[in-house]
């Protein structure tokens, strides 16, 4: 019998040691929250009053709710959404005057995830109406960007309805009727829950999210013809950046001998003329800055703040005369500074410049020497940008060289007479083989003149090209890496690519883009052939 509890007590323990160990926590969670019911139901009827609760069988956040959040038709104040933290409900509290006989729609995107694994309820929509009934129609369509392969994500798409209240201005002042927003890079929309009616089609691009078109920070896309609903066609929409309307601001006094100008817009044709009294041999000149929207004005004499407090110019541009007033202050003169605009090493395409920070007047090419590897003298020749204020030093450029380049003192003179002392730069170019060649044949290509442009990964131009009929297009002394080939159906044959305008219902010109990136390597002849739709 002394065995009996003996063995109890030995089988005691090891459920006593059992108790220890650490649980496993079960099966980790993969289903996405459900919704067991809400106050009032989705796609209710006749609703009156200014709070929605939604219930789920687990305990939910929001993640980025600002940022997903779209109602559709907007609403001007935001409904405050809850919970902060963790809830097993959510609840919508609109302070805003709701529209009647309107159908609402909350679109949530990815913002409600369950509060353990963060799986989304992805793209939750609660509906409802002030009227009898739900409106029921969609409109389907595609973003695409002018000037990229894929459009940037997300995409707020909207329709505003085209009634007795409607003007084309109304984009830069009041929410549309309709928003939804493009889900991924495909750029396909949907917008839900539309009434009958005529409407125009507006894509943004936008900077701050409040559906007002704002062109100094946003793009745009339009239809140009308006919308019938119902419809079951599809549309394309193109976004572009407009070139914004011209504006100049008051100019600021910046050193001795020079005014800046900030401007907006298109300048080509202004003319700064001053109305105030000036010295009989004063003197000016101007150029544009490479980076900013800013015109260096120079001048001489200097003024003395003293005698002279301010002076006003009128600034006459495509038929807008604005005047300006420039208060002078008691400044230092810059003296003459050289910078080389790209050193180091060049392709032999490549042109060899330098930028001033001064206006620069004269180029004594005779004064400058290029000596190969070999101490062979390269002929030289010279070129003044005015419109930037650089020079262009040109000459023959062979592969797998070094270049001295000297200019002796005197071979620059600025506006001031100032001159450059002694200035010696070396560059050198890679052997041939460092580089590679892409020869693009264009089949289907119909439409003349063409713009073919090569780009980086980051979109920029590197090479441009413009045709007039089909022929090969080269592009030789290609660092080895990723590019992207596009072309620009220059249709008024300007030689560049213009965009578009909304007012003037002008769509930006068409861009088609190779359909996949190239890759270049060293030593390498790549033939591509681009097939044109």
């Amino acid at each position: 019998m002394l065995y009996i509890p003996i063995g109890v007590l030995f089988a005691l323990s090891f459920v006593d040691c059992a108790k220890r160990g650490s649980p496993s926590g079960g099966l980790k969670d993969t289903l996405a929250p459900v919704i067991v019911r809400s106050t009032p139901e989705n796609y209710s009827t006749n609703f009156d009053g200014d709070e929605i609760r939604i219930y789920f069988d687990e305990y939910i956040k929001l993640v980025d709710i600002q940022k997903n959040l779209i109602v559709s038709p907007p609403l001007e104040y935001q409904p405050i959404i809850t919970p902060t933290n963790t809830s097993k409900q959510l609840r919508i509290k609109i302070i805003d005057t709701l529209r009647e006989n309107t159908t609402y729609s909350f679109n949530f995107g990815k913002s409600i995830v369950d509060n353990n694994e963060g799986i989304e309820f992805p793209y939750f929509k609660y509906v409802f109406s002030t009227g009898a009934y739900i409106d029921s129609l969609q409109l389907n369509g595609t973003i695409n960007d002018a000037l990229l392969p894929v459009p940037e994500n997300p995409v707020s798409v909207a329709l505003y309805e085209l009634n007795e209240e409607y003007t084309d201005s109304i984009i830069f002042s009041k929410k549309p009727m309709y928003i939804t927003t493009t889900r991924d890079s495909t750029g396909n929309f949907q917008l839900t829950n539309l009434k009958e009616g005529k409407y125009v089609l507006v894509g943004l691009k936008e900077n701050n999210n409040d559906y007002i078109f704002q062109p100094k920070t946003d793009k745009i896309a339009f239809l140009k013809d308006t919308i019938t609903l119902p419809t079951d066609s599809t549309y394309t929409l193109t976004l572009f950046k407009e070139i914004l309307d011209y504006n100049i601001s008051r100019p600021s006094h910046t050193s001795k001998n020079e005014f800046i100008f900030g401007y907006q817009g298109n300048i080509d044709s202004l003319v700064l003329e001053p109305i105030s009294t000036l010295p009989e041999n004063f003197t000016s000149v101007t150029y544009r800055d490479a980076k900013k929207d800013t015109l260096h004005y120079w001048f001489k004499p200097e003024f003395d703040s003293e005698v002279t407090d301010s002076l006003l110019y009128l600034a006459k541009n495509r038929g807008q005369t604005d005047t300006l007033e420039v208060n002078i202050k008691n400044l230092f003169a810059d003296s003459l500074k050289i910078g080389v605009l790209k050193g180091g090493t060049l392709t032999p395409i490549d042109t060899f410049q330098l930028e001033f920070n001064t206006p620069l007047q004269t180029i004594n090419e005779s004064l400058i020497t290029v000596l190969d590897t070999d101490s062979i003298a390269v002929p030289v020749t010279t070129q003044r940008d005015t419109l930037y204020n650089r020079a262009k030093i040109i000459f023959e450029k062979k592969a797998d060289q070094r270049y001295n380049i000297t200019a002796l003192p005197g071979t620059f003179t600025d506006f001031f007479e100032e001159t450059n002392d002694t200035l010696n730069y070396t560059i050198k170019t890679k052997a041939k083989d460092d580089y590679g060649d892409i020869s693009l044949t264009l089949q289907n290509a119909n439409e003349f003149p063409l713009i073919v442009e090569l780009l980086n990964t980051k979109f920029e131009v590197l090479r441009s090209k413009h045709i007039s009929e089909n022929k090969v297009v080269s592009f030789e002394f290609i660092e080895p890496g990723f590019y992207y080939i596009r072309i620009i159906f220059d249709s008024n044959n300007n030689k560049i690519w213009d965009t578009g305008n909304f007012l003037r219902k002008e769509q930006p010109e068409k861009i088609v883009y190779y359909p996949r990136e190239i890759e270049v390597r060293a030593n390498w002849s790549l033939p591509e052939t681009f097939i044109l739709n």
